[in-house]
This record gives C-alpha cells, structure tokens and sequence, in this order.
C-alpha cells in the first residue's frame, strides 16, 4: 500500500506550501482574476482571517502538501451569512486521483456542521475541467457574468454554481464559529471519514 493520503484543518505553517500551489494558477491561468502572486505575509493573514469563520483543509502526501480547500465570505450583507463560496486548488501532479472530491465532499460537510445551507462557486471561462467537476458534485448553474474579467490578453466570462447544502427552515441561527465545532465529535468523524475515503481511492 502506497503512504497515505491525510485530510486535515490547515495550520499557520502550512501558508508556504499552500501558496506554492495557488502561485501557477495566478501567474499562468484565469482560473483565479488575480495578476499577482501574494506575498507570504499576505497569504498568511488570509489564512488567519478566513478561518476564523470558515473551514480551510489541506491534503497531504508523503508529509507535503498537494491541495487544499476552503469558503469564505460570498457577500457582506447580513442576508448573506449562511451562503459562502468554495475553492479548491491541487498541485498538477495530484488531479484525476479524486482528492478534490474528498476535499470538497469534506468542506461541504464541516460548513454543514456549523450551519450555512449553501455554497457558491465562480469557475472563469473557459474551464470545462472545473464546470463539469461542479456539477457532478450537485452544483447548479444558475447564472453567468459576460466578460466580467480581463486577463492573459482577453476579456473572460464567470460562470457561478450554487449547491444547497440543506433544508431552508424560518428563522435559521447564525452560523457558528469555526473554533465552535473544531473540537467535537462531529467534526472529528468527518475528518476521519474523509481520510478512509481518500485511501480506499488511492489504495
């Protein structure tokens, strides 16, 4: 059996190899608007500020990060709060072994736990690769923003997705702090259910 796969909630020193993974996709693709790398310092204080409210996991392989996955914040109006947005970036050596699938799966789970009901995702056109990975995740296509954002010498579309990740009831809490659920059960069982998934796939 090859070393395992580890599914588990980023930590501070994780920021180097996580941007190392993010760092092609900005500098060589339009799957992420931004032009510039972040710095490090940058990196880390998203890291620190996006966790405070949202689940943020990395996949590991031999000790080294080869993708991770996270929500964050959709829009800031207080209507908003149980709606976030995923990403999910691999290394391009990890793509097509159904890590991102557990990760996602995984995220989904944890944002559940804590009590948001859905999750959006913007994919920039053109990427079949990441539209067809959305919807066989039960993501749907509920609208796109025309030429929306120019990069590498062209003007690009956005496609968005929407999952419900439960029944809408009235009067829903808000939802809870990552720190909240970090050490429960619950949360545990998920992790650990994403780490058997994962290796039984990669067995």
């Amino acid at each position: 059996m090859s070393a395992p796969f580890i599914i588990r909630p980023i930590r501070a020193t994780d920021a180097e190899a996580t941007l190392a993974i993010y760092a092609p996709y900005v500098q060589n693709t339009i799957i992420s608007f931004e032009y510039e790398v972040p710095t490090l310092s940058d990196w880390e204080n998203r890291i620190r500020t996006n966790t405070n409210d949202y689940p943020w996991l990395v996949c590991e392989h031999n000790g080294q990060i080869v993708g991770y996955a996270y929500g964050s914040k959709h829009r800031y109006r207080t209507a908003y709060s149980w709606s976030p947005e995923s990403t999910i970036y691999l290394a391009e050596n990890y793509h097509g072994r159904g890590i991102a699938v557990v990760l996602y799966q995984t995220l989904f789970s944890l944002l559940r736990l804590q009590g948001y009901f859905n999750v959006y995702a913007g994919v920039g056109l053109p990427n079949k690769k990441s539209e067809s990975f959305h919807q066989a995740l039960g993501f749907e296509e509920i609208g796109i923003f025309k030429k929306v954002g120019y990069k590498l010498g062209n003007w690009h579309d956005t496609r968005w997705f929407q999952l419900h990740l439960a029944n809408h009831p009235q009067n829903p809490p808000f939802p809870q702090k990552l720190a909240d659920v970090k050490n429960t059960d619950a949360f545990r069982h998920i992790i650990e259910r994403a780490n058997n998934q994962l290796n039984e796939i990669n067995y």
